[in-house]
């Protein structure tokens, strides 16, 4: 049941030219200063004629390349004094030549341009009928890896074709605030996740702060701790953790002459050293009809993981602050674009395979338990599942978008529909695909991969961007009406239209402790229009007993903790009359005979048949 999908002529390439200017100190402070010896030893003639030849090869290539030089010495002055100079004693072009040498290019988006979310621009003045003005996040990786934040700005006619502006020449880091009001309830909390509340050290440089204190207040405490205080190596990595933990707040602000793809959000706290990862956007409306851009991504040190929201009105200036609470963990973390029932609500991935929702009044707070939503279930997920940006809410329902993992470690693109009003309901789901990478896509820094961070609907179309094989990205269109049909209607789910002479869809326990046959049967089954519910285990299986109205029991034989047979002979012992049958590779003619005479419907010898299952289901329905 394959469905349309136009694939988009916009291609993004990485692109090695777009760079920023970054600080540059190389082999530590002591060959700092021998650096900054060197510089000093220039007679003013050559300095004057080193810095004008600098500024003639780089200029044309930054913004203000003079301010970037005078803000890298700015870092590097202590070292100046610490070599034996006098920095209120130099020139400004001596200075400039200084911050140059300390300064070095880093290409953004050299070695990759890949996992895309959209969203519709704040600003759409001025455009044509049927046209509308949107903002392209991506994931851009340079030189080690290391990732950062990048945007394009575009604009979608009425035929849903796609149009951006030629990316800027100049690309600007933004200035950085780092001035944040932390809450000590909060920040205590945090480090109680952290398993470091209770430590001596935690006590010390917190019993001072106020309910509410600053970065510098917090950063003055350390500096007064370790001047008092011999520090052991424990204590050094709690106080290490307190400032990695501090350090992930800050505010950061582009130049308001800078275009939307010269913005570019690079790893600035501790927590993010080694890369920002799959930003996912969502225009989100609140309840008094306001408007705000958030964005949940994935901050990464090389050791651990840190979600993290952003938060803008323009995309210009940018709030940035870590996602607390016990749920608050793992990648792919995505906001609902409103409230539900006056709560804030959130899709995640905590065991990193299946999908889960959760709620909470506070938007970077997450403390309560988060809720199953979605397990694998189809072929091309079985490895894991997950989502692919925001759901996208529409008159059927919420459109969900995930990606699966499959065989071979292929990576494809689905869709799911969550009640409107309830959307810890899954009310639908794609059994296919609606994109996966074909033979141009396949190819590249990881094959077979194809993954999106936030689609949009326009025009009775859903857009989706998304990246091929964590190397480039491109963009498609699927017909909503009939993707929302597919979806609803479908086939793969389970509808009252297909229950087998019964005015209710027949509700099946399947008990088996293989995770694969799990998975089959649940397919096979749920494909012929039978509800079914997973237990792992006979013990299991009592519980899921007490909680649905169950039709039939499928169940194995040989399991842990409570084993088929039990299983029967509890459920007989307490009058649960629900029929049973065994599905086994148990083959002796003694083991039929004695499931039979405990009173089962059934015996089936694996690997069963397909046809031979659907058939004996079918005929026991026709007979109750």
């Amino acid at each position: 049941m394959a469905i349309t999908v136009n694939r988009k002529p916009v291609h993004f390439d990485p692109d090695p030219r777009r760079v920023i200017a970054r600080f540059f100190l190389p082999g530590g402070p002591e060959r700092g200063k021998k650096i900054i010896a060197r510089i000093m030893a220039l007679n003013e003639d050559d300095a004057l004629q080193t810095l004008n030849q600098t500024l003639r090869d780089f200029s044309d290539r930054h913004r203000n390349i003079t301010r970037i030089f005078m803000k890298h010495f700015n870092h590097v002055e202590h070292l100046v004094k610490g070599a034996g100079f006098d920095p209120d004693g130099l020139t400004r072009e001596r200075k400039l030549l200084i911050g140059a040498y300390f300064t070095h290019e880093y290409s953004i988006e050299s070695a990759a341009f890949f996992n895309p979310s959209m969203v519709i621009d704040p600003d759409q003045a001025n455009l044509q009928e049927g046209q509308t003005r949107v903002i392209v996040s991506f994931r851009a990786t340079g030189e080690g890896h290391i990732s950062s934040l990048v945007f394009r700005g575009g604009i979608i006619d009425k035929h849903n074709h796609l149009e951006f502006k030629i990316a800027g020449k100049l690309v600007d880091e933004a200035e950085t605030i780092q001035d944040h009001i932390y809450s000590r309830e909060s920040f205590l909390k945090k480090l109680e996740e952290m398993k470091l509340h209770d430590h001596d050290v935690v006590d010390q440089i917190m019993s001072t702060l106020g309910e509410t204190f600053l970065f510098r207040e917090l950063q003055s405490n350390v500096e007064t701790f370790i001047q008092k205080t011999e520090i052991s190596f424990s204590q050094d990595k709690v106080i290490q953790a307190m400032i990695w933990l501090a350090n992930s707040h800050y505010e950061i602000t582009f130049s308001l002459d800078t275009a939307i793809s010269e913005r570019v959000i690079f790893p600035i706290a501790d927590t993010e050293s080694n890369g920002i990862e799959d930003a996912r956007f969502v225009r989100f409306t609140d309840d008094d009809g306001s408007v705000k851009y958030y964005a949940t991504y994935t901050a990464y040190n090389g050791v651990a993981i840190l979600p993290k929201l952003i938060e803008t009105n323009d995309f210009y200036h940018f709030r940035v602050r870590p996602i607390f609470g016990k749920n608050a963990k793992n990648k792919g973390m995505a906001l609902f674009p409103r409230k539900i029932n006056g709560r804030y609500a959130m899709l995640s991935r905590q065991d990193g395979e299946n999908n889960f929702i959760m709620f909470s009044d506070v938007i970077n707070l997450w403390e309560e338990p988060a809720r199953l939503l979605q397990e694998p279930r189809f072929p091309w997920e079985f490895v894991q599942l997950g989502n692919s940006g925001s759901p996208i809410e529409t008159d059927r329902g919420w459109l969900l978008i995930t990606h699966g993992v499959g065989a071979m470690r292929r990576y494809c693109l689905g869709a799911a529909m969550l009640d409107l009003a309830d959307p810890t309901r899954v009310i639908g789901q794609f059994s296919e695909p609606i994109l996966m990478a074909n033979d141009k896509e396949r190819e590249g820094y990881v094959p077979n991969v194809v993954y999106s961070c936030g689609s949009i609907i326009h025009n009775n179309e859903l857009i989706i961007p998304y990246a091929m094989s964590d190397y480039s990205s491109g963009f498609a269109s699927v017909p909503l009406e009939e993707l929302l049909e597919k979806i609803l209607q479908g086939e793969n789910f389970v509808k009252k239209a297909k229950q087998i002479n019964r005015e209710g869809v027949a509700k099946i326990l399947l008990v088996d402790d293989d995770l694969v046959e799990q998975k089959l049967l649940t397919v096979l089954l749920e494909k012929e229009g039978y509800e079914i519910v997973v237990a792992s285990d006979g013990l299991h299986a009592l519980i899921e007993l007490g909680k649905h109205h169950i039709d039939l029991v499928l169940s194995d034989i040989e399991m842990p903790n409570l084993t088929g047979y039990q299983l029967l002979e509890f459920m007989k012992s307490k009058n649960i009359d629900i029929p049973v049958v065994f599905l086994t590779g148990h083959t002796s003619s003694e083991d039929e005979i004695k499931g039979l005479q405990m009173g089962a419907v059934e015996y089936l010898k694996k690997p069963v048949q397909p046809d031979l299952l659907k058939i004996r289901l079918k005929n026991h329905f026709k007979s109750h």
